[in-house]
């Protein structure tokens, strides 16, 4: 099971990846291409990012790809465990999701043909704001420098979000302010 850690992520995909980053408009669209990328590029069977919804409290899955339905949709994940990617604001590596305390359904993970788990944050400001989850069908030794550009990805990646939501917001009140009589423009 243990094997030498080999790179995976090669500059030319990582450099690419962070291209479609920071020039997508459509945050959808971008999170779409973006888990599909991921798991072309690395050669892994999948890949899905979740987003905090602040109000609810929970990861809302936005995009996933190469993961079923069924697995996706397995049962709640807990985010509030002291050992959770999100919690500790620190990307967590499972290489055999069958015999790993942390897993929750190492049964369904076995059923979907899933033996490795990375699970990293999406982090703004020093707290976390989404999850990457990259699933591998294989062991997978994980390669430092690979985890070391993976964070550069996650940094960039949060601080679109963050841009974009601030131009909706800004959207918003130029919408509200349109609305308002034109004598309390002046």
């Amino acid at each position: 099971m243990k094997q030498k850690p080999e790179r995976r992520i090669s500059i030319r995909d990582f450099k690419t990846i962070c291209r479609a980053i920071a020039t997508y408009e459509d945050l959808n669209l971008l999170f779409e291409h973006l888990v599909e990328v991921i798991s072309q590029a690395f050669d892994v069977k999948g890949c899905s990012l979740l987003l905090l919804d602040e109000r609810e409290k929970q990861l809302i899955r936005v995009s996933s790809f190469g993961i079923s339905e069924e697995y996706l949709n397995k049962g709640p994940v807990f985010m509030d465990r002291k050992d959770s990617p999100f919690v500790k604001c620190e990307p967590v590596f499972v290489e055999d999701m069958q015999n790993d305390p942390r897993i929750q359904y190492p049964e369904a993970a076995a059923k979907e043909g899933i033996v490795s788990l990375l699970s990293f944050p999406i982090i703004l400001r020093e707290a976390g704001i989404g999850l990457i989850r990259i699933y591998h069908s294989d062991y997978w030794a994980l390669h430092e420098e690979d985890l070391d550009l993976l964070c550069v990805m996650q940094r960039l990646l949060a601080f679109v979000i963050e841009n974009n939501g601030l131009k909706n917001f800004l959207e918003q009140v130029r919408i509200e302010i349109g609305r308002l009589p034109p004598r309390m423009l002046h």
